[in-house]
């Protein structure tokens, strides 16, 4: 049984979400008044029969270990163009999709792939039906609004937004706008772990008795860098990389490898860009635990926490942490980097553990092989089978083939914008609860923190004009 105080600040249900999102947040600025932009796909010119035709914004280590590799396995899609602000890079995954394409079709010039050096002049392209934005962290927002201004269907890498505010801006632009949008918060998805929903259906059907805590495992990141200043490759366009964040002098390990377009970028350990391992792992595993909650559109009551930032070297995002929250039903979610990489959901009756196991996306992906991939308690919770009158989750293949699907069928699909921003907004809210002193205490419904005017600063970031959602004219 919810209290009062519950009720009041966290039950955010998706029928309230979706009955709000007639207006957008006061803070979205040059956005206000812009007209319900429908893609030309809802009106047929994409049908089920057809491919669906993709086109890759980002072409660094998540597209192409990840994002491209998983596309281009599907038969209803078509990857026919690529954008990216390094040249070399858009020369090499060029390379690399024509391959694949003559590799699987047995046509060596089956497709020659498009290449933009500027993503607005890939947008502008009527023939592109789609988008996948694998970009670093601070640019995923403003490409995600100015696609679906474009009409585009997007699939967009975590974490979705730099700041609460921006991820507002965007979850209220795209959710009127008709667009498919889908996170690659692949962990949802059958394939390839199936384990994750099993464990969240376990929790929602009872099957651990009354959930109380979640024990969310994720590791911090060193300190280190060259902070040497460096001349910017003449293959790079720098200062459109930078986008809405200040600009500041080029060096490597603030930006990505020249000499390796797989290898771990810099940029993930600079705060300019994100915020860490708190958000670019942590959407991934609050969007489990809000999945297991039944939270998805709503957030942390309240947070605290410790954290270490370097006090030397060039990286500067969070190390070692704990990050205790505060959620409805009097459920507390504990992230820290004491636990093993995963989620431990602890009830009344018994307990189970998810994680990846020995499976990664990338090389550098967390390590957490060392633990299993599903434990729990109990034989009887481990071998439990959700009976057909139980609580049974949105079930989805694959998390790329969901959302090609998802465009074909117009069906709902697994992660959707506000889903998707919700999951990030938490690990914002815990950033900030490492920033300050105290107890934060957040109103997940007004997106603000309560009698906090410095908390309350952290929900936004100046952005450097011309580049940032709140420069975008609909």
């Amino acid at each position: 049984m919810e209290n009062d105080e519950n009720k009041e600040a966290g039950a955010f249900s998706r029928r309230e979400f979706l009955a709000s999102t007639g207006k957008l947040a006061a803070g979205s600025l040059l956005l206000s008044g812009f007209p319900t932009i429908v893609p030309s796909t809802v009106f047929g010119k994409t049908a089920p029969s057809n491919k669906i035709n993709v086109a890759q914004i980002g072409c660094g280590r998540i597209a192409r270990v990840h994002d491209l590799p998983s596309t281009l396995k599907i038969a209803d899609a078509r990857i026919m163009a690529i954008c990216d602000l390094d040249t070399k890079r858009i020369d090499s995954t060029k390379k690399f999709i024509e391959e694949e394409y003559a590799k699987s079709t047995n046509k060596d010039n089956y497709m020659d792939v498009k290449t933009y050096v500027n993503y607005r002049d890939l947008l502008a392209n009527k023939d592109i039906d789609a988008v996948m934005i694998s970009t670093p962290d601070h640019w995923h927002a403003q490409l995600a609004v100015e696609a679906a201004l474009a009409g585009k269907h997007i699939y967009c890498q975590k974490p979705t937004s730099l700041t609460i505010e921006e991820g507002r801006q965007m979850s209220d632009f795209i959710s009127k706008t008709g667009v498919v949008f889908q996170l690659g918060s692949q962990q949802r998805s059958i394939d390839p772990w199936p384990q994750f929903k099993r464990a969240c259906e376990l929790v929602r059907n009872g099957y651990i008795g009354k959930l109380h805590t979640i024990k969310v495992g994720l590791p911090g990141d060193p300190a280190g860098g060259i902070a040497t200043e460096m001349p910017i490759p003449a293959n790079f366009n720098y200062d459109m990389w930078l986008g809405s964040t200040p600009y500041v002098y080029y060096t490597q390990d603030r930006a990505h490898p020249q000499n390796s377009v797989t290898a771990r970028p810099g940029w993930l350990r600079c705060e300019q860009f994100g915020a860490g391992m708190i958000t670019g792992w942590g959407v991934h595993h609050l969007d489990i635990a809000h999945w297991a909650m039944d939270t998805e559109y709503s957030g942390p009551l309240s947070a605290e926490a410790t954290a270490e930032f370097p006090t030397k070297g060039f990286w500067n995002v969070h190390g070692d942490f704990e990050v205790t929250m505060q959620y409805r039903n009097d459920v507390k979610v504990i992230v820290s980097d004491k636990f093993p990489n995963g989620l431990r959901f602890e009830g009344t009756e018994g307990w189970v553990f998810v994680s990846r196991g020995d499976s990664q996306v990338s090389a550098s992906d967390p390590a957490s092989a060392k633990v299993p991939a599903f434990e729990a308690s109990s034989a009887a919770i481990a071998n439990a089978v959700i009976k057909p009158n139980q609580i049974k989750l949105y079930e989805s293949a694959e998390q790329h083939s969901n959302w090609i699907e998802s465009i074909q069928t117009k069906k709902p699909n697994i992660s959707p914008v506000e889903v998707a921003h919700r999951s990030c907004s938490a690990c914002l809210v815990a950033h900030a609860a490492m920033k300050l002193p105290g107890k934060l205490v957040f109103d997940p419904k007004k997106e603000m923190f309560v009698n906090n005017a410095e908390a309350n600063k952290l929900l936004s970031r100046p952005q450097r004009y011309p580049y940032g959602t709140s420069y975008i004219k609909a």
